[in-house]
């Protein structure tokens, strides 16, 4: 006991709550739990009037709060951290840089199972048969509760069970997967689960078979299957898929389906792993690199021993990843774990089969299509540094994992705008906040990108980062062929079949006689953006946002793209009542009838967020694609990062104007970047490839730059017209964004807020502007721009906007106006 004078030491925890708190609350605890507590570990306390909540301990000592009376906590959740130190470090930074709360980092970097809370809704586990003598006594009243009841909030299940912390035993129900949390039922997880089918048990003897064969003489195809199925298990010892049996039978699944209603067959479930690997990695060696690839892994070397951060830049289809995988090798060899970063979803299911040939299992995912008990195994397995999560690859969140020996950290397509979180809070940029964690590990960092950033290129031309190159295609492929067509040209000559022009149709039609695939690009989905009544005009619009309606064709409906709001199809004008409605702009829907109508023969895709909704959705569509069972791909820029497709010989761009056309200051680099990532899907092999981009205006600057694959060019352009205006890299900039759902409210609030910015930041201060939506979800929105020059400190600029936010809020009316604070904004 320490006693001081005699006065006994209190203990005190700050706690972190996964809601937006300015600080963290001190909790006071008792002698035994001070010695077993540890900063990372979860526990539960009380917080408000009622509500309990799944707390991290920040800091364990000795000082009691001033301001209130520190109240005690439930309960220990852990025995151990679930959260190390350095991640605890990154996520204060994180929490700083990006201007929110601590609060929001936990909430949206842990696992939603780890942060159980009163208003958590918990349902029965319908998946799994559940052996209820298993079950400790009060998990079965809050087992038999639920058969009773569909859904129970934490504060139900307490009074079901007359205790006041119950969430060690929802804890415990959800390990044995008894119950699910209400978050995944929005997913509606199901187990991958295989069909397998063997004999029924009283067949199996030489006897009893021969007595089947006779019963079954008059029953061909059914014997047929008894037969394959006994030459298949006698070939392997392997359990037999219905599918396998379906196809070496020659049969269909239907007589599979009549033997097993007999009874001669038996069929079962095994639910197999989603990242399962089937092969033997020791026998495939990496890729020899070629010479330019040898090169830059050299030069990235040397920049490594610097301590630099390096940019690898390599045109499409140069080998970039046989380049990291020699340096994940080395670091795997050294017993280091390896983050890989992607922008997006669609590229993890391609990359993880091209890795697993080198790495098998020692390669674990972590994204947001994942579910939540899939997100806490490999959390646990990062967390344990198991073997099977030495070389984690995910999307953004996978850099919130706790690592304990990271290595190195890739950020593949470092370019992409998807590496930035716009909502909730944190919003903050994966590709700048993986960097810093890899500097808290002393790891190696290493960004990549065909078409690198403004701002990365510029920290390479300013001496802060390494830099590689690649300029040659494996295999020296030949860069595709690109090349513009006017489409104003051709409409005034009235020579287009529907969007198509006639060089892109006949282009298409030339690929599809050699039979090579073709990806047509547009980044608009739906079939229509807009509807017109073409007597009075009237075009529906939503009634929550300040958007029109995109027509939808293959449901029937108009929908917002903003807020989700979906009505039927009108047959009449809302406004005038005539019948005369028609559609103007496409979308991916409408580019998809057109080329089924031009190509009948042709199988038709499509990959948008509508198609890729489940979590296998890009699975299926990117592995038909591969197989080539189809020919033609409509999609949005989904498409365009760094797939690789081995048989494409043509990608049509449908109109390259939507793109630039767009009221902001990285249109025209997002634009190169884009149009080059997706013409760099075509002739990945030894054929040299087609791009054909349809445009208004042929004669842009940018449209030139990228069928020259100028990016010096581009990137020169870029930065003299950003220093000209003050725009990143050269400046910082944060976006102040205001909500409030009166119109009038909002005015006044920005309007105060941008004077006192004004009195501190002068002419940096750009706005109250509305952006392009002005409304959305019935929520007036308005932003201001603060350019921050280099000279200036940052954090003492966010210092002062902070200052400026406490007197905003203390005047009362304003105080139901959020603010939202986005740092780098891009």
């Amino acid at each position: 006991m320490d006693t001081c004078g005699g006065i006994t030491m209190a203990n005190f925890i700050n706690v972190i709550l996964p809601i937006p708190l300015e600080k963290s609350f001190t909790y006071s605890i008792t002698e035994e739990e001070a010695a077993l507590l540890q900063p990372g570990m979860r526990v539960a306390v009380p917080f408000g009037k009622s509500k309990i909540y799944t707390g991290l301990v920040q800091s364990i000592h000795n000082n009691p709060p001033e301001v209130y009376e520190a109240k005690e906590i439930h309960e220990l959740l852990d025995d151990y951290p679930i959260v190390n130190l350095t991640q605890l470090k990154h996520w204060e930074w994180i929490a700083s840089y990006y201007m929110c709360t601590l609060g929001e980092v936990v909430r949206s970097a842990l696992p939603s199972a780890f942060l159980l809370e009163s208003e958590t809704l918990v349902l029965r586990n319908t998946e799994y048969e559940i052996d209820e003598n298993e079950l400790l006594d009060d998990e079965f009243l809050v087992f038999e509760a639920l058969q009773h009841q569909s859904i129970l909030k934490v504060q139900e299940v307490s009074a079901i069970i007359e205790r006041k912390n119950v969430l060690p035993i929802l804890q415990r129900l959800l390990e044995k997967k008894v119950i699910v949390i209400k978050e995944e039922v929005y997913e509606q997880y199901k187990p991958k689960l295989v069909r397998f089918v063997k004999l029924g048990a009283e067949h199996t003897t030489d006897e009893k078979l021969e007595e089947l064969l006779k019963s079954l003489t008059r029953a061909p195809k059914q014997s047929q299957v008894v037969l394959s199925l006994f030459q298949l298990q006698g070939k392997s010892q392997n359990p037999i898929k219905v599918s396998e049996l379906e196809a070496s039978s020659n049969t269909s699944k239907a007589v599979i389906k009549s033997l097993v209603d007999k009874g001669i067959l038996e069929e079962y479930f095994i639910k197999t792993d989603r990242v399962s690997y089937d092969g033997d990695p020791d026998n495939s060696d990496t890729k020899e690199l070629n010479e330019y690839q040898e090169a830059a892994l050299v030069d990235i070397k040397s920049s490594f021993d610097e301590g630099k951060v390096t940019l690898l830049k390599g045109v499409t289809s140069s080998g970039k990843t046989e380049v990291y995988v020699k340096l994940i090798e080395e670091c795997l060899e050294k017993g280091l774990q390896v983050l890989y970063l992607l922008p997006e979803i669609a590229l993890t299911t391609q990359l993880i089969g091209r890795l697993q040939e080198y790495f098998g299992e020692r390669i674990a995912i972590y994204h947001s299509k994942y579910n939540v008990q899939e997100r806490v195994e490999v959390w646990q397995n990062v967390l344990q540094a198991k073997p099977k999560a030495q070389l984690v690859i995910g999307a953004r969140s996978a850099m919130y994992l706790p690592f304990n020996r990271l290595g190195l950290v890739i950020v593949d397509e470092e370019h992409e705008s998807s590496f930035k979180q716009f909502d909730p809070a944190p919003r903050y940029h994966a590709r700048d906040a993986a960097i810093v964690l890899g500097h808290l590990h002393k790891a190696n960092i290493l960004l990549g990108s065909a078409t690198p950033s403004v701002e990365s290129y510029y920290n390479v031309q300013t001496g802060k980062y390494g830099y590689a190159e690649i300029t040659r295609r494996y295999g020296n492929v030949l860069m595709p062929e690109m090349e513009l067509v006017d489409i104003k040209e051709a409409s005034r000559k009235r020579k287009m079949k529907g969007h198509f022009s006639e060089r892109l149709f006949m282009e298409m039609e030339e690929t599809l006689k050699e039979g090579a695939q073709i990806i047509l690009f547009q980044n608009r989905r739906g079939f229509a953006p807009l509807m017109e009544c073409l007597t009075c005009g009237h075009t529906p619009q939503c009634p929550n946002c300040d958007v029109s309606l995109t027509y939808h064709q293959y449901r029937n409906q108009l929908r917002c793209h903003y807020c989700g709001h979906h009505t039927a199809l009108p047959e009449i004008c809302f406004a005038c009542g005539s019948p005369d409605l028609d559609t103007k702009g496409f979308g991916t829907e409408q580019i998809e009838k057109e080329v089924s109508g031009l190509f009948p023969e042709a199988k038709v895709g499509r990959m948008d967020l509508d198609t890729t909704r489940g979590k296998h959705g890009y699975e299926k569509i990117i592995t038909a694609f591969e197989q080539q069972e189809l020919d033609i791909l409509v999609g949005t820029q989904m498409l365009t990062k760094g797939l690789d497709f081995r048989n494409v010989n043509l990608v049509g761009v449908m109109n390259a104007d939507s793109l630039l056309n767009f009221p902001d200051y990285r249109a025209h680099e997002r634009t190169y970047q884009l149009l080059t990532q997706v013409s760099g899907r075509a002739g990945r092999t030894k054929k040299r490839g087609r791009v054909v981009i349809q445009t208004y205006n042929p004669y842009h600057q940018i449209l030139k730059q990228v069928t020259t694959s100028d990016y010096e060019g581009m990137y020169t352009e870029q930065l003299y017209e950003r220093e000209q205006f003050k725009y990143p890299p050269v400046n910082r900039i944060i976006k102040v964004t205001f909500k409030h759902k009166n119109y009038n409210v909002l005015n006044e609030a920005a309007d105060w807020f941008a004077g006192a910015l004004r009195t501190n930041f002068g002419d940096t201060v750009l706005g109250p502007e509305y952006p392009p939506v002005a409304r959305i979800r019935n929520q007036y929105l308005k932003h201001i721009v603060i350019k921050v020059r280099k000279v200036h400190s940052l954090a003492q600029t966010k210092a002062n906007i902070r200052r400026i936010e406490k007197s905003f809020k203390a005047v009362a009316m304003y105080r139901s106006v959020r603010v939202i604070y986005n740092v780098d904004h891009i």
